[in-house]
C-alpha cells in the first residue's frame, strides 16, 4: 500500500511544519481530508491556534475552532507523521543575501523526528538546488537516515497570496515536484486531495524551485517599470493612473501599477536568484535594477510629500504627519518587510515623526519589528499631511469630510498623498494638494 493510500485510510498522518500565513492554511485544508499535524516553534501563536483565534486572518477564527489540526509545538509529535510539508519563511539579510536560517532550522527539527518511510516536501521558496543541496544533508544528518533509501523528497512551492479570498491553495494550480517518478506521482496525489485546480508536474525539483523564484521577480520587474514611469510623468505633470487607464484598453497591455513593493515574496525572491547567478559568474541587469527602483520608491514618496509641504509653504521640521496603513499589502496583518517603514524613516530624516494607524496590523508585531507604537483614527487631527499608504477597506470607506477633518484647520492648502490611488483624483485635486505615484 503506498504512503498515499494509508493517508486516505487515516493510517498515517501528514505534518505541516511551520503556520504562518501559508502554512496555516495548508494544515487547514488538508484537516478536511486527512489526519494533520500542524507544528510550530512559536508557543504562543499555538496558544491562539488551540483557543480557536486565526492571528493571520486567513481562514478565520470560527474555521480555526471547528479544524482537526493538531496544533503543536512539541517536535515530537512530528515522528507521528510521514508526509511532511515545510512552509517557513525565506526572508534575505540586510545585504540582500539570502537568509537560509529558517529552513535549515526546520529541516534539523525534521530531521530529529523523520521516521524511514518518510516523503519531505519544502514549500519555502529558494534557489534552485537548495533542497537537494542543503536541506537533504541536514535532513539526513540529524535523523541518520538515507536519503532516496530511508526517506524521499519533493518540492511543491507556495503560491498562497496572504489576504487575498480569490486566489487560494485550492484555487491556484500547484507545482508539484520529486527525486524520482514514484516521489513525484505520491507528492502529486496528496495535493490533488484539496488542489481542485489540479497540479503541474515539474520534470525535477531543480525546475520546481527555479519557477517559483522566477515568477515574482517577473511582477517585481514590471512593477519597478510602472515605477519608473510614475517618476517621470510626475515631473512632466501627467497622471500615472490616467495613462495606465488610457493604455491598458490595448489587449495585450500588462496591467500592473506602481507602487510599494515589500512582504515575503515579490521584494525577496529575486534577490534568491541573482545571488545564485552571481555564485555562477553572472550579475543580473534587468532583475538587480528592478529591485534598486522598488527599493528606493519609499524614500521617493517622503520626499515628493515633503516636496508639496514646501510649495504649500508648512513648515516641515516637527511638522505634524499621518500615515494610514502600515502593513505590506491590504487587509493583512503582517508588517514583516513593509515597505511603509522606508516612508517612515524618510520622513524622520527631516524632523518628521509621523503618527501611524492601522488597526488591520499586528500591533505587537510593529513594536517588536520596528519600535513603533501604532495611534488611533482620534489622533489624527490638526495634521499637516496625511498619507494613505494602504488600501485597507477601513480607509476605502473615508469620506472627503472625513479626510478634511483629519487636517489643521488653519492651513490654507491641504497635502494629501494618496499611494495606491485609492480616491477619485480630479474630485480631490479641488480642496487639497493631492499627489499620487
Amino acid at each position: 500500500m503506498s504512503l498515499y493510500e494509508k493517508i486516505v485510510k487515516g493510517e498515517e498522518k501528514i505534518s505541516l511544519v511551520g503556520l504562518g500565513y501559508v502554512g496555516m492554511p495548508i494544515a487547514v485544508a488538508f484537516a478536511r481530508k486527512v489526519k494533520v499535524v500542524g507544528y510550530d516553534l512559536n508557543a504562543e501563536k499555538i496558544k491562539l491556534y488551540q483557543s480557536g483565534i486565526d492571528p493571520t486572518n486567513e481562514v478565520g477564527n470560527e474555521v480555526i475552532k471547528n479544524t482537526t489540526v493538531e496544533f503543536t509545538s512539541d517536535e515530537n509529535k512530528l515522528k507521528e507523521a510521514k508526509f511532511h510539508i515545510v512552509a517557513v519563511p525565506t526572508p534575505v539579510n540586510d545585504d540582500h543575501t539570502p537568509d537560509l536560517t529558517p529552513v535549515e532550522g526546520a529541516s534539523r527539527i525534521l530531521g530529529r523526528n523523520l521516521t524511514k518511510g518518510s516523503i519531505v516536501v519544502f514549500e519555502s521558496t529558494v534557489y534552485p538546488g537548495v533542497t537537494e543541496d542543503i536541506c537533504v544533508p541536514i535532513l539526513e544528518k540529524e535523523s541518520g537516515l538515507k536519503c532516496g533509501v530511508d526517506f524521499k523528497i519533493g518540492y511543491s512551492p507556495e503560491r498562497i497570496n496572504p489576504g487575498d479570498k480569490v486566489h487560494r491553495l485550492e484555487t491556484i494550480t500547484k507545482i508539484v515536484s520529486g527525486m524520482d517518478e514514484e516521489t513525484l506521482d505520491e507528492v502529486a496525489k496528496v495535493y490533488e486531495l484539496v488542489v481542485e485546480a489540479g497540479v503541474h508536474r515539474a520534470e525535477s525539483i531543480k525546475v520546481a524551485e527555479a519557477a517559483k523564484v522566477i515568477e515574482n521577480s517577473q511582477r517585481d520587474i514590471n512593477i519597478a517599470f510602472m515605477n519608473e514611469l510614475s517618476i517621470i510623468f510626475n515631473k512632466m505633470g501627467i497622471d500615472t493612473k490616467a495613462v495606465l487607464e488610457a493604455a491598458g484598453t490595448k489587449w495585450n497591455f500588462l496591467k500592473f501599477f506602481p507602487g510599494l513593493v515589500g512582504g515575503h515574496c515579490i521584494g525577496v525572491d529575486p534577490y534568491y536568484l541573482t545571488y545564485k547567478a552571481e555564485q555562477l559568474g553572472y550579475h543580473s541587469q534587468i532583475i538587480l535594477s528592478g529591485r534598486r527602483i522598488n527599493d528606493d520608491m519609499g524614500k521617493y514618496v517622503a520626499e515628493s510629500i515633503v516636496k508639496n509641504m514646501i510649495s504649500a509653504d508648512l513648515a516641515i521640521k516637527n511638522a505634524k504627519v499621518a500615515i494610514l496603513g502600515f502593513t505590506f499589502k491590504e487587509n493583512c496583518p503582517d508588517t514583516r518587510n513593509t515597505k511603509i517603514i522606508d516612508i517612515y524613516k524618510e520622513l524622520g530624516e527631516y524632523g518628521i515623526t509621523p503618527v501611524v494607524v492601522d488597526t488591520t496590523a499586528d500591533a505587537a508585531e510593529a513594536k517588536r519589528l520596528y519600535g513603533i507604537t501604532f495611534g488611533t483614527m482620534d489622533d489624527i487631527k490638526d495634521m499637516d499631511a496625511v498619507i494613505i499608504a494602504v488600501a485597507h477597506d477601513e480607509f476605502l470607506k473615508l469620506t472627503k469630510d472625513d479626510i478634511k477633518g483629519f487636517f489643521n484647520p488653519n492651513n490654507k492648502v491641504k497635502v494629501l498623498a494618496d499611494i495606491k490611488g485609492i480616491l477619485n483624483r480630479k474630485e480631490y485635486e479641488k480642496d487639497f494638494a493631492y499627489w499620487r505615484l
